[in-house]
């Protein structure tokens, strides 16, 4: 066993890949249902050739550029486990800092609303720290939402999650509705992350939680913390990229328009009208776009506007205050 890692991982770093150790050792434990300190005490043990075979496919899956989060399904992000799918961008470490600023934030109880949520980490993490606040999160991708869905009842905040299919604000217009017994919190059309799988297709689909008893729906609800990690990279740019983002990520969850800047023109344009007072607005951006990003959040009137700095030094959240 460890005879066929160590070949791997020769390949692998001939190749130029910088982790080739720790992904021939991951793969090669994902293929053989072992995991890391298993595969370590089994050295020496001998692997048939169907087992072989099934290493060797998801090492030439890693050698064409796929990354090995993706490979595996799954990704860590906040300490908790994410579910992926093609639809879905993988989690990223510098994300946690969006997470950790909205922490400090939402008061308790507070209600949230992510905008392009993928896999649903963001609020996610967020619920799953903060037990008693609830959350919506919207998604253009149904497939990207079947993944949340899964996530939110994997992590234990199914039950104040609701997801909602559509374009940025507007599937918060097209997805109210009247008060009903039968639906979560006012948000009708669309399916709760707490909902059935027969919910998920096709969507939109009725459902949701029941309201609570004596409960009633307000048409004004708005959010006390609105949160987005949008597509931000230039159209041109995204060609450019590596293999690994390029041919594996969504294209949908990179591309932000000719300058990058297309979805924070909308979250900016539109954010104030779904803010409570005193709400605040938080949204991950690329590492060159803290200033440009700031100036359509200050014209919006939105106050207190600054950037965050990620570990590396690198501007990543622009934070805005709804007074």
């Amino acid at each position: 066993m460890g005879a066929l890692w160590r070949g791997w991982r020769d390949v692998l770093g001939r190749l130029g890949f910088d982790s080739a150790a720790l992904d021939a050792k991951l793969l090669t434990g994902h293929a053989l249902g072992l995991g890391t300190l298993q595969l370590a005490t089994r050295e020496n043990d001998l692997v048939d050739d169907a087992a072989a075979q099934r290493v060797a496919e998801l090492l030439q899956r890693r050698m064409t550029g796929e990354s090995v989060a993706r490979i595996i399904g799954e990704r860590e992000f906040y300490g908790l486990p994410f579910a992926l799918n093609a639809a879905t961008l993988e989690p990223r470490p510098e994300t946690e800092l969006l997470v950790d600023l909205a922490r400090g934030v939402l008061p308790a109880g507070g209600h949230l609303l992510d905008l392009g949520t993928g896999s649903g980490c963001i609020p996610i993490a967020i619920l799953a720290n903060q037990p008693d606040a609830t959350g919506i999160a919207v998604d253009l991708s149904g497939d990207a939402l079947i993944a949340a869905k899964a996530n939110a009842e994997r992590n234990g905040v199914a039950e104040r999650l609701t997801l909602l299919q559509g374009s940025w604000f507007d599937a918060l217009a097209e997805h109210r509705t009247a008060p009903s017994p039968l639906r979560g919190e006012g948000w009708g059309e669309g399916f709760n992350a707490g909902a059935n799988a027969e919910s998920l297709n096709p969507l939109p689909a009725p459902s949701g939680r029941p309201l609570p008893s004596g409960e009633r729906w307000d048409p004004a609800q708005k959010f006390n913390l609105i949160v987005s990690n949008p597509p931000y990279i230039t159209s041109a740019v995204v060609e450019t990229l590596s293999p690994e983002v390029k041919d594996f990520d969504p294209r949908l969850a990179l591309d932000g328009g000719p300058d990058g800047l297309a979805p924070y023109r909308i979250i900016a344009a539109q954010a104030k009208t779904w803010l409570k007072p005193g709400g605040w607005l938080m949204v991950e951006i690329g590492y060159d776009q803290g200033a440009a990003v700031c100036a359509l959040f200050v014209e919006t009137n939105l106050e207190d506007v600054a950037v965050h700095r990620d570990l590396n030094g690198l501007d990543r959240v622009v934070v805005a205050h709804h007074i």
